[in-house]
């Protein structure tokens, strides 16, 4: 207990320490920036600097911020997002050195490039192949997790925003279909659950809730902008979109599946060194302006470019290289997303969650969202299984419910965002107590369910980041007690 409470301790003063030095360094870049940002050289060298500044000050607070909400026992991914919120408010307490990162669109490109590369990571550990042979369980309850989230979140807007445009009541429901696979299948395997048909359910059920959720996404975007273009939006037009959006996955995916395989092979003949990281963003990036191009979302495109790609594609490749894609995309995506959530941080404004109406409704849409996802484990069909446990596993939001806030902040809809200030930031308190609350009452409710001599996972498995239990020696030896259960 001692080492956990002196770095929580030591992480809090670093967190405000930081925020001093930075402010400072901040006031003293600015000042020696600005003479050369109005140089003849067209100002290219304070351009640099101001990024430069802008990219260190984002990851040295982001990486805090997650170190302190990690030592908390909490998903860093809301720390980062915690650090954007104290750096977006402090001009509240007079504090304007930090400004100048929403000024920096280059920062903000980045962490939308950070975006991409994620997405297609998550396609990257989604397994096509197993997801077509999934059972009629982990359909069901990802169908459900999607529906009745969708029809919930219609119901609640509409009754809290009246004379709101009725895409921004779809949109705020869209983003009550989200889940987060990666913080289920954490909590899941720290406690040694993966082995449970729970857990097959629930995995199988986000990775299919992430891509039916992706194409609502789409499609609910694609029929926004359709909004501003000339003639009568109606149903025709809500037909084109979705038609686009369900050509694009269903025919993306067949024909990334057919012409993967060749195309590493041609690159397999090039010479040099990164052909694996180069062909496989070549896939990434164009399936993203493919979607971008016919008014999908990027992101959609990269889920669905990592979703097509599998190891025995790029065989030669990877023996080459000594690494996988998810090998060369991992330190990319960890130094380019951070970016991207803190950006979404500085957009909350705390004065917003001052206001008696968003409180209310950031309240009864994080209840519409939970029980929207506990009610999808009524999906669950298999025997000797607890659909309480499969519910709670699917609340978490996580990251891509913070993706689809990020979108609607962003998305304009008759010059105005999609969602404002304040509806933004009671989307985000909804994401933040999901993620924080399901994992917590997943924890307690297989804790509280295990047998008297529950199964252990075996000591020679590992638990990949897609939630997938990997075995490495078959001459392993059998698993000892844990003994930090008395600690």
């Amino acid at each position: 207990m001692v080492p956990t409470r002196f770095l929580l301790r030591f992480g809090c003063v670093a967190f405000g320490g930081f925020l001093l030095v930075l402010g400072a360094l901040t006031v003293a870049l600015g000042q020696e920036s600005a003479v050369p940002a109005e140089a003849a050289d067209g100002g290219h060298s304070g351009e640099l600097l101001h990024v430069l500044l802008a990219v260190a000050a984002i990851l040295v607070l982001a990486k805090l911020g997650a170190h302190t909400f990690e030592s908390w026992g909490m998903p860093s991914v809301l720390g980062e997002l915690c650090a954007g919120v104290v750096v977006g408010n402090l001009p509240l307490v007079g504090l304007h050195q930090f400004e100048f990162l929403h000024e920096e669109h280059v920062v903000e490109l980045l962490g939308e490039l950070g975006l991409l590369l994620l997405l297609f990571k998550v396609g990257l550990e989604s397994d096509l192949r197993k997801l077509l042979s999934v059972g009629r369980s982990a359909i069901l309850v990802a169908s459900v997790g999607v529906v009745v989230p969708f029809a919930l979140g219609i119901g609640v807007s509409r009754v809290f925003l009246p004379s709101a445009h009725y895409m921004t009541h779809v949109f705020i429901a869209a983003t009550l279909c989200a889940t987060s696979v990666g913080i289920t299948a954490r909590v899941l395997g720290d406690l040694g659950a993966l082995d449970k048909v729970e857990s097959s359910v629930i995995l199988g059920a986000a990775v299919l809730d992430d891509i039916l959720g992706l194409a609502v996404l789409g499609i609910v975007t694609g029929a926004i902008a359709s909004v501003g273009q000339p003639g009568e939006f109606g149903a025709t037009a809500i037909l084109i979109v979705v038609g686009k959006a369900g050509l694009f996955l269903v025919g993306g995916t067949v024909l990334g599946l057919v012409a993967a395989r060749p195309l590493f092979w041609i690159a397999s003949r090039l010479r040099g060194k990164g052909i694996l990281l180069t062909t496989s963003l070549l896939l990434c990036f164009g399936f993203a302006y493919a979607a971008g191009v016919i008014g999908l979302e990027p992101i959609v495109g990269a889920f669905a470019a990592g979703l097509v790609l599998d190891s025995t594609q790029y065989e030669s490749l990877k023996e080459r290289e000594k690494r996988t894609i998810e090998e060369f995309v991992d330190p990319i995506v960890s130094f380019l997303i951070p970016l991207f959530f803190v950006l979404i941080g500085t957009r909350i404004e705390l004065a917003a969650l001052f206001d008696i109406q968003t409180i209310a409704f950031a309240g009864v849409l994080t209840l519409a969202a939970t029980a929207g996802k506990l009610v999808c484990g009524l999906g669950c069909r298999e025997e000797d299984s607890s659909k309480w446990v499969v519910g709670l596993g699917m609340v978490p939001r996580g990251e891509v419910g913070l993706v689809f806030a990020g979108v609607g902040a962003g998305l304009l809809l008759q010059g105005q965002p999609v969602l404002p200030p304040t509806t933004y930031a009671a989307v985000v308190v909804m994401v933040a107590v999901t993620t924080l609350l399901g994992p917590a009452f997943l924890s307690r409710a297989l804790s509280d369910g295990a047998p008297d001599q529950p199964r252990v996972m075996p000591a020679n498995a590992t638990l990949g980041s897609s939630g997938v239990t990997h075995q490495h020696s078959p001459e392993a030896a059998p698993p000892e007690p844990d003994d930090r259960e008395g600690c």
